[in-house]
């Protein structure tokens, strides 16, 4: 995970739960929102695990709440957040909820390509608990340690191997057969 200023479950909730009464909105692009009409359709934690380029294991848990838009608008309104924080509480009835892990949104709809996006900021503006939701890049974990991918001298802290290749002497076939061929070359 690359995105150093993310959000943590527990303090996502927190939010939440602080603000039962609002409605609860998401921006997905500049001026762009999810529709009023939209559903929270699942709620999911995982783990992931992963080797990076400099060999290093890294492990981490992102909990992904799913929104869904339909097609037809059927409400002005978006959900109170207290009609979210049900919706949490059956998931954490089944699912034990990882505090520390870190929250993404997931939105598309037919304007807007399917992806997870993180809550970059939450405010409170009238009525409404607005999230803003940005993308994260991709980085190097290795580069976040102080190493290089290949991109400077220090290449031998990310993806360069970790021993020294032997050098290979390359012959020329040609003029080694002919030396070892003739009289007294000591190829017969």
């Amino acid at each position: 995970m690359n995105n150093t200023t993310s959000l943590t479950w527990g303090a996502f909730k927190e939010t939440l739960l602080a603000n039962p009464d609002l409605d609860l909105q998401f921006q997905y692009a500049e001026n762009r929102w999810v529709d009023a009409s939209y559903h929270i359709t699942e709620i999911k934690q995982t783990p992931i695990t992963s080797v990076d380029c400099g060999g290093v294991m890294n492990n981490w848990t992102e909990i992904i709440v799913q929104l869904y838009e339909p097609r037809a608008a059927q409400q002005e309104r978006a959900m109170k957040v207290s009609k979210a924080l049900s919706i949490i509480n059956v998931v954490e009835k089944k699912l034990p909820l990882d505090v520390n892990a870190t929250v993404k949104i997931e939105f598309g709809n037919s304007q807007f390509d399917t992806r997870q996006m993180y809550p970059n900021e939450i405010t409170v503006s009238g009525g409404d608990l607005l999230v803003d939701l940005r993308p994260d890049t991709v980085q190097c974990k290795a580069i976040g340690r102080g190493g290089s991918c290949g991109t400077t001298t220090a290449e031998s802290e990310c993806c360069a191997p970790a021993v020294e290749k032997p050098k290979v002497k390359l012959v020329n076939l040609a003029v080694a057969a002919e030396a070892c061929c003739t009289p007294d070359g000591g190829c017969c």
